[in-house]
């Protein structure tokens, strides 16, 4: 067939222009897909936790270490998709020291239960992974009062942080890896409506969540220096997980059919979308590398907001006033 007979079939030039297009997105895909943790390190011995487990970034995180063979406490809200999760992730790695346990963010009180009970199992914890985080749902309140994004990603993980810090300098060297986001850069802390009381924006909710994160990060790491304890936080970049849950521009049907394969070549899997959390928990040369930020397994800048040292403090204070992390824990 002479190539003007070939242009002036349609089905030819169709099929050749689907496998081209096609073959472009599965390499800008794989351009995507970010920095590899590629070390090998021998995790045993180790305990770990990572909240949110049963699914996206944090399950394939625990999937990793347990290849390792960590020991590794998934702290989850729902239990249910927890032991669906523990179960592939055990059968797969032979792995049997993978717990799951209950830990509902959106609540002090199952924060403190969790901790309670973790603290009657291990005299240990080496890494923690603060990985759960809730993004651009409709405003709703934990059961403490607080804001949801707030409550879930940062002041959550900040008291489930404070109750664990004795566990882990007593298991120094030991490490606290904070997820947050890229997002946190359009982060703004509202001192005067900090709980989105008088107005509420999801989305400047969730960066004012991912911007906590960070400060809170730098502040921890300042209050822990000479303990051997390191705190560092990090964006995965943007990753195909269930946090676009609430996000219904990408969930109904058009978007399915139009949207989401648009995006599909510039997203991670879960799988790439762990790597960063596994460098920043894992890596042997960070061991004492302390309030950095890092993206794609490097050391990222952090927003200018993000330093701002008198911020830090203020939240600080907030979140030690809204969660009291000094109260004994439940035994």
């Amino acid at each position: 067939m002479s190539l003007f007979a070939f242009l002036k079939s349609r089905t030819a030039f169709w099929l050749s222009f689907t496998g081209t297009t096609t073959g472009l997105a599965f390499f800008v895909k794989d351009l995507m897909q970010g920095g590899q943790f590629t070390k090998e390190t021998n995790e045993t011995g180790k305990v770990f936790i990572v909240t949110g487990a049963n699914t996206g970034i944090g399950k394939e995180t625990v999937r990793d270490i347990a290849k390792r063979g960590g020991t590794v406490y998934m702290a989850c809200r729902n239990l249910k998709k927890c032991e669906e999760a523990r179960e592939e992730i055990v059968l797969e790695t032979k792995n049997k020291y993978v717990y799951c346990r209950q830990c509902d963010l959106a609540s002090q009180e199952s924060i403190r239960h969790f901790v309670a009970a973790f603290k009657r199992e291990q005299e240990h914890l080496h890494v923690l992974i603060n990985n759960a985080g809730v993004m651009r749902c409709p405003r709703s309140l934990t059961s403490d009062g607080i804001e949801l994004q707030l409550g879930v990603n940062h002041m959550g993980h900040f008291l489930l942080t404070n109750l664990l810090l004795g566990l882990l300098k007593k298991s120094s060297p030991s490490r606290i890896v904070n997820v947050s986001s890229l997002a946190h850069t359009r982060g703004e802390i509202n001192t005067g409506d900090l709980n989105s009381d008088k107005s509420y924006d999801e989305g400047k909710a969730y960066s004012q969540s991912k911007l906590a994160n960070v400060l809170f990060t730098r502040e921890l790491a300042k209050r822990l220096e000479g303990t051997n304890v390191t705190a560092n936080a990090l964006h995965p970049g943007v990753v195909d997980t269930e946090i676009i849950r609430h996000m219904g521009f990408f969930n109904n049907f058009f978007a399915g059919l139009f949207v989401k394969p648009l995006f599909w070549p510039f997203v991670k899997t879960p799988r790439n979308g762990a790597q960063t959390s596994l460098y920043v928990a894992l890596d042997p040369e960070l061991e004492k590398v302390t309030g950095q930020y890092f993206s794609d397994c490097k050391l990222k800048e952090m927003a200018p907001a993000a330093t701002d040292t008198q911020t830090a403090k203020w939240l600080w204070a907030v979140s030690e006033k809204w969660t009291k992390p000094t109260m004994i824990t439940i035994q």
